[in-house]
């Protein structure tokens, strides 16, 4: 240990030789609890006359420095809201060279708080080294809401009609929540978090080895609210939507409602938190599509309208206990469990579905419309259970471990009904697909952290992941309502899949002068087995993929002056295929569509440079830009090909390489002191340049989307808000998706000494003007097939959210959340 610590410190003398005899003074500032305090005030003073030296603010470890201090003697005082101030004396400094360590500072909390009211404002946008920090409190659409209506406001971060979320056009990023990995579905598991719980979104575009490599887009960071005082806290929010103004025809009216809480008590000993959640989120809306196929040059045609709705439920309790028998051990022990289901219903007239030959001529063969219904429910219920322990050493060095164990059972059934139209009780076919898939996952971890030399603190670890998701896929079908259904085999299978990883970490971190620096890789072993198995017991083969990778990364960032700096980041990332979109077993998605996986997926591999620069102005105000490029080895795209003359085939497949160049850019602009201006753009070009099913594919489009937040603070407890989302037209490997927005209008007020704030939202604002919430989504094949399809979803939609805090105690709710179930989900 000793002879290895000796090599690292003479290879980093070498290459930071400029680290020299500039006279210092450090320190690390902490709680009660040892937990450092980041943004806390060191004021070094003279001590002679008493005058202010210098005033610095502590980093996310509670470190601080003092640098060029001359000879002489200085006290220092350290402070932070809401603890007593700390006052170091006799503090000398005798040499030019001298280099004074104050060690650990431990402040104590006070106790005349309700003495005085501070009142600030915090910024929306932080940047650090490797990450954006965004306050949730900021994004006032997101009250009542969830996690996607807040990070949906974040640069670069993207939402579509289908939900789903993007960052950088990339659907590709890994969650992490209080800074653990969630291996889950991130749109998934982001709609599982109440709005009113987050603190605070991290945006890491280019993360460290640290952290898991999993991601093209880098990393999401949910912080929850987090107090520091003893005592209790209990907050309450109802949320309900007014009945739909635009109901689309849809059958049944849709349900907008929801309630939280959350309580947590704190001693020097236990914290202990409490947590349920129950939302109906229900979405209105139509479709409107057209499609064709060419079969042996004839064409069929069959264009369709109808309700496409969504009805989501999901509800779930959470329990938290962390116990502090020291100063220098802490444990943790985290149950979540609850239930979760998405329906999605199409019910789809097919008014003029025809055929003609030749492809090119009007000689009908023959016309008919028929009706189809189709219910896709996804449903999930799991069980989480985590322990966590963190030691720290008196030389500042820290051990971690951490264990998590996942069960969820994932299933749903999809109801295929044709119809004949407008005499429904015409059966012309019926088909019912179900599935049970279980899912067990382990994640076992640990991290060592400590500072062998001055420059820099080096961190390693290692990690266990083993995943096991078995699947049972039944497909039946039957003519007549009288009729048994009968299973039909080619659509109906058994999938196993089993995968283990097993990844260790090094990694340098530091600051000299005005530089900060991180560096470091990651080594990855996976182990991936793949069982394939019908119900005829025809096919029975498994897959094996395995793969020793390295995930190098760097950071750097250079301080030109106190309100301007310059960072360079490199990272290589990977993007893990799901089950599912490895499935090669058709499943019936809806009447014109089935959908399968590739059992021959590969996982895609990612390589991303950025460099950007950030600028503090006057008055609170500043501005942001970061260029970046990202390639991308087998990328993953949704493709089609023809299954009959009235169905396509949408796979999931690896089409070729993609690239993308963009640049990104943010400000923060306050006018007047009443209001404030948040706006992000993100443009880029992307390409993909490959083969599918022996077609090139060569594709090249440019793309931009913008995000602005408006805010009137008109009273002191009273302030509006004004929204805009914007997404322009996207190219894919087969066609494009059309542009996508959506504006939005929040009024929100506080009652009763801050306990009660209520906030009016008005959602998707249309007017019967606009085109807001709607998208077309469009592909095509060359003499082959076309299809495009316009979705039109719920707009003027209004909603109030009231929240009441019943105990006025600081929250330090942490909970954990889903580490493999919700990328399933």
């Amino acid at each position: 240990m000793y002879f290895k610590t000796n090599i690292y410190y003479l290879l980093f003398i070498a290459l930071f030789s400029a680290y020299t005899s500039i006279a210092q003074i450090n320190g690390k500032i902490v709680d009660e609890r040892n937990v450092p305090l980041e943004y806390a005030t060191a004021a070094l003073f003279n001590k002679n006359n008493n005058t202010l030296i210098a005033g610095v603010i502590s980093n996310e470890d509670g470190v601080f420095k003092f640098e060029g201090v001359k000879k002489g003697t200085y006290y220092l005082e350290a402070s932070f809201l809401g603890y007593e101030k700390t006052r170091i004396d006799a503090i000398v400094v005798n040499s030019k060279g001298a280099q004074v360590d104050l060690a650990t500072i431990k402040l104590v909390l006070g106790t005349q708080l309700n003495e005085v009211i501070v009142k600030a404002e915090r910024n929306t946008v932080v940047n650090k080294i490797d990450r954006q920090v965004f306050e949730a409190s900021k994004f006032k659409n997101a009250q009542g809401g969830t996690g996607v209506d807040v990070v949906r406001n974040l640069p670069s971060v993207t939402m579509d009609s289908q939900g789903e979320i993007s960052v950088r056009g990339s659907t590709g990023f890994m969650v992490l929540l209080n800074g653990k990995p969630i291996q889950g579905n991130a749109s998934n598991l982001i709609a599982q978090l109440p709005a009113n719980a987050i603190q605070k979104v991290e945006l890491i575009t280019a993360p460290s080895s640290k952290y898991d490599p999993e991601g093209k887009a880098g990393i999401i960071n949910i912080l929850t609210n987090r107090g520091a005082a003893n005592g209790a806290f209990g907050q309450v929010n109802i949320k309900g939507g007014l009945p739909s103004i635009e109901t689309y025809g849809n059958a049944i009216s849709h349900k907008r409602h929801g309630i939280d809480a959350t309580y947590n008590v704190r001693t020097d000993t236990w914290n202990i938190s409490l947590g349920a959640n129950y939302q109906r989120n229900d979405l209105g809306g139509r479709r409107e599509g057209d499609v064709f196929t060419i079969i042996d040059d004839t064409k069929t045609q069959f264009p369709s309208t109808g309700e496409r709705s969504f009805d989501e439920t999901n509800y779930s309790g959470r329990f938290t206990v962390d116990f502090t028998p020291s100063s220098v051990n802490t444990y943790s022990f985290g149950f979540f469990a609850g239930k979760r289901s998405k329906a999605r219903l199409a019910d789809i007239v097919y008014f003029d579905n025809h055929a003609v030959s030749p492809a090119d001529s009007n000689n009908r063969l023959y016309t008919f419309q028929y009706f189809n219904h189709n219910l896709r429910e996804r449903k999930g219920d799991f069980v989480l259970g985590s322990l966590d322990w963190t030691h720290s050493f008196k030389n500042e060095s820290e051990l971690s471990a951490s264990l998590l164990y996942e069960y969820t059972l994932l299933g749903g059934p999809t109801v295929n009904q044709n119809l004949g139209e407008p005499d429904r009780s015409i059966l012309y076919q019926d088909e019912f697909n179900t599935n049970d898939n279980p899912l067990h996952g382990v994640r076992f971890q640990l991290d060592y952290k400590f500072k062998p030399f001055e420059f820099g603190v080096l961190e390693t670890g290692y990690q266990y992941r083993d995943l096991s998701h078995t699947g049972d896929f039944v497909y039946e079908r039957r003519t007549d309502f009288n009729d048994e259904f009968q299973l039909v085999p080619e659509f109906s299978s058994e999938v196993d899949l089993e995968r283990t990883i097993h990844s260790g970490y090094l990694q340098l971190s530091g600051k000299k002068g005005k530089w900060e620096y991180a560096a470091g890789s990651r080594l990855e072993v996976m182990d991936r087995s793949f069982r394939l198995k019908d119900k005829t017991n025809t096919i029975d083969e498994t897959l094996i993929y395995d793969f020793v990778k390295l995930y190098p990364s760097a950071s750097l960032q250079f301080e030109v002056d106190e309100k301007t700096k310059i960072k360079a980041a490199y990272s290589k990332r990977v993007e893990r295929n799901s089950t599912f979109k490895m499935n090669p077993f058709a499943e019936r998605e809806h009447s014109e569509t089935l959908e399968q996986g590739d059992k021959n997926l590969r996982p895609e591999f990612i390589d991303l440079v950025e460099l950007g620069v950030t600028k503090d102005l006057k008055g609170g105000n500043s501005i942001f830009a970061t260029g970046y490029f990202r390639h991308v080895e087998n990328v993953v795209n949704r493709v089609n090909t023809v299954y009959n003359d009235t169905i396509l085939n949408r796979i999931y497949s690896n089409v070729g390489n993609a690239k993308a160049v963009g640049l990104e850019i943010g400000a923060e602009i306050k006018p007047t002191k009443s209001w404030s201006n948040f706006i992000g753009a993100n443009i880029y070009n992307y390409s993909i340049d490959g083969s599918f099913d022996n077609r090139t594919i060569d594709t090249d489009a440019t793309i931009y989307s913008v995000n602005l937040n408006s805010t009137w603070r008109f009273w002191d407890n009273a302030s509006l808000q004004f929204t805009f989302n914007y997404l322009s037209d996207r190219n894919t490997a087969q066609g494009e998706d059309s542009r996508f927005y959506s504006p939005n209008l929040t009024l929100q007020k506080s009652y009763m000494n801050d306990r009660l704030t209520a906030t009016l939202q008005w959602q998707n604002i249309d007017l019967g003007l606009l085109d807001t919430n709607e998208q077309r989504i469009t592909t095509f094949r060359q003499n082959e097939f076309f299809t495009t399809t316009n979705y039109i979803y719920e707009v003027d939609m209004i909603i109030l959210n009231l929240s009441y805090t019943f105990k006025k105690g600081s929250n330090k709710s942490k909970f954990i959340d889903s580490e493999f179930g919700k990328k399933e989900f």
